[in-house]
């Protein structure tokens, strides 16, 4: 029988997702589950966005331009300069998805055995997107003890070798909702022009941080042009998960015309989901102004929440609509699973994603879950109220 490949076998299981067919399961046996483990907003698209597929009377769906719609990047480009992030039209290609951008991005960047630093826990998919591309992650950790804070510089140059070529930071964070200070960018920034590296930043969530936070872009750091990254989605943005739209955005011109290469090799990113995306820049900041604040009572209420509980430990999150909370357990992988395989209070349990798959430091996070507060403020509160009685049986087996 024919082999799989290596790079195939290495490939890592995606910690939010391998538990659906448990999810599944107990949705089977009658049980309601309440989904904490996936970032899916139940926020309502925007109107403006559904309505210009609705009305669209395309007759030939048509390839785009590999570099997306053309209208598209001028517009996106004018609603980055609009919010201080200065860059035109041709620092900006359209990809499918975030994830689509990460890879041009590691491909463009790196060759096979070359390192990217990456502040850990970190989006999961990275260390698949690594895999795939073979470039190794070397982890610096954070931990939930500073709230997840960039770690000390020190740790991060004292990890350099020859073979680095990047590092990799999710600002606002997922999974721990952390929103990086400029000062921490700075110091970054600075690393990156020392050692001539890559400074790439996710920045999905650039929107969405609390308490009078502001975001800072590494378009923004002065100095650091040939240098800095930036990926970018529609998905939570807009709650357009689904659409599978974003980019990536560099003034280095020839990561561009590299990235150009990779995106010519797939032809052409979708066509009806970058008129939804076009269209969706059209949103008013009152829609905005409205998601954050609803985002930021889901947030106060499942902290309040969590801290009710005995032995439970988490970290308030400064953006994205993530946290990571520590549990009383020995391997919350095995009590994710039996929370579905094995428990229900009054028919109703939750799912969760356990945070182990957020490192690639081996033995860390056994401990914590990441939970997404996706949900309606009511369903946050039965949530936890379900979790707490779970942990109490869980631990007296």
């Amino acid at each position: 029988m024919p082999k799989v490949s290596n790079k195939g076998m290495q490939m890592p299981e995606s910690p939010i997702r391998k538990l659906v067919p448990y999810a599944e399961t107990a949705k089977k046996k009658g049980h309601k589950v309440y989904h904490l483990n996936i970032g899916q907003p139940d926020i309502k698209t925007p109107e403006v966005a559904l309505e210009a597929i609705k009305n669209n009377t395309i007759q030939i769906l048509e390839y785009s331009h590999s570099a997306g719609f053309e209208s598209y990047r001028n517009k996106l480009a004018a609603s980055y300069q609009s919010h201080g992030v200065n860059v035109n039209t041709e620092n900006i290609i359209i990809t499918t998805g975030g994830s689509e951008a990460l890879l041009f991005a590691l491909g463009s960047t790196m060759d096979a055995g070359d390192e990217v630093i990456i502040p850990e826990p970190f989006y999961a998919n990275y260390n698949g997107f690594s895999v795939a591309s073979g470039v190794k992650v070397v982890p610096v950790i954070s931990t939930i003890d500073e709230g997840f804070a960039l770690p000390p510089i020190a740790d991060f140059e004292k990890l350099i070798t020859p073979k680095t070529k990047a590092i990799l930071i999710c600002n606002p964070g997922n999974p721990t909702g952390y929103l990086y200070t400029q000062e921490e960018i700075q110091q970054l920034a600075e690393l990156v022009k020392k050692h001539d590296l890559f400074l790439i930043a996710d920045e999905v969530y650039r929107e969405f941080t609390y308490d009078g936070d502001k975001h800072y872009s590494v378009m923004n750091v002065p100095g650091i042009e040939e240098h800095a990254i930036m990926i970018d989605s529609v998905s939570k943005r807009y709650s357009m998960c689904g659409a599978r739209i974003g980019c990536i955005v560099s003034k280095n011109k020839e990561v561009m015309a590299t990235a150009m290469k990779y995106a010519q090799a797939r032809l052409s990113p979708p066509t009806f989901e970058q008129i939804a995306s076009e269209a969706a820049l059209d949103t008013p900041q009152s829609y905005f102004d409205e998601v954050i604040g609803e985002y930021k009572e889901r947030r106060d209420t499942l902290i309040a929440e969590l801290n009710k509980i005995e032995g439970v430990k988490v970290a308030t999150p400064k953006g994205a609509f993530y946290c990571i909370a520590k549990l009383p357990v020995d391997n919350a992988d095995n009590f994710a699973q039996w929370l579905l395989e094995s428990f229900d209070h009054n028919g109703e349990t939750v799912m969760v994603a356990p945070a182990a798959g957020f490192y690639s430091t081996p033995n860390v996070g056994l401990d914590e879950i990441r939970i997404a507060y996706v949900l309606k403020k009511e369903d946050l509160v039965r949530s936890v109220e379900i979790l707490k009685v779970a942990l109490e049986k869980y631990n007296s087996k």
